[in-house]
């Protein structure tokens, strides 16, 4: 039988084929870039696998879903209608509400993640994802993320994400940008700021709340010792008072006078 193929072939060298591998263990993330990057509730690292090239604008609160940063660092350079990446978050952290203008698809990797999303009464909906579990957002739909997992609270999952379209953009609900403006996270440009991180890192933050709150607790302690030690070295240079003698009974001062 000759079959008539429809689609056109097309071999690819192996040198080729090679840019369009990515290992995990190289590919790199940013923890800023965004509106809400550096508020309590959302920290994040995204990580840029495939595509997600810089949107055509990027102003008036239009941005990449990755950030300014990772959106330059794709480990697979390629705008052939999809992008995909990772997000690794603490639990209790995740994106504030916001909007894609294309569809955006979850995946969980590990852990357990809450996918949120506005009803059309306003409501906020919600579905629980286990590892592999996938839920599907169509674009114009407020939506966020959350990491619900228990265990520690140092504990890193990941969150796998396909988003359409070449070059797509994001933008946080005006009810987000309204708490983030109050707060003051919006007086400085997110693009300035943000570390990069290695996926292969096993604390890829390196600003787990509990981490920090025992070194500023440790630096505090530092200092009450060495404030206390002169009061301490004082008090223990002050001689001792001396006591005064104990009265004689009354019996036993008669029985002293008639000796």
């Amino acid at each position: 039988m000759s079959y008539q193929e429809q689609i056109p072939r097309k071999p690819v060298s192996r040198r080729d084929m090679l840019k369009r591998v990515a290992r995990f263990s190289k590919v790199k993330g940013s923890d800023g870039g965004l509106p809400d990057s550096y508020h309590p509730s959302a920290e994040r690292i995204l990580y840029n696998v495939i595509g997600f090239q810089p949107p055509s604008v990027e102003a008036g609160g239009m941005v990449s879903p990755v950030g300014d940063k990772a959106a330059r660092m794709s480990a697979i350079k390629i705008s052939e209608g999809f992008n995909l990446g990772f997000c690794r978050a603490l639990p209790g952290k995740g994106p504030m509400m916001h909007n894609h203008d294309t569809n955006e698809t979850f995946i969980g990797i590990t852990g357990t993640w809450r996918a949120s999303w506005e009803d059309p009464r306003g409501k906020v909906q919600h579905v629980d994802l286990e590892p592999l579990d996938v839920i599907s957002f169509p674009a114009g739909v407020i939506r966020r993320f959350e990491n619900v997992s228990r265990g520690a609270k140092t504990k890193y999952s990941t969150l796998m994400f396909v988003i359409s379209g070449d070059g797509p953009s994001a933008e946080f609900s005006r009810e987000a940008m309204a708490e983030l403006a109050e707060a003051g996270l919006l007086d400085i440009d997110p693009r300035k700021r943000g570390k990069v991180y290695s996926s292969s890192s096993e604390a890829p933050a390196a600003k787990a709340p509990r981490a920090s709150s025992k070194k500023a607790q440790a630096k505090r302690a530092a200092v009450s010792k060495k404030a206390a030690a002169p009061a301490r070295k004082k008090a223990a240079a002050k001689p001792a008072a001396r006591k005064a003698p104990a009265r004689a009974s009354k019996p036993a001062a008669r029985r002293a006078r008639a000796s």
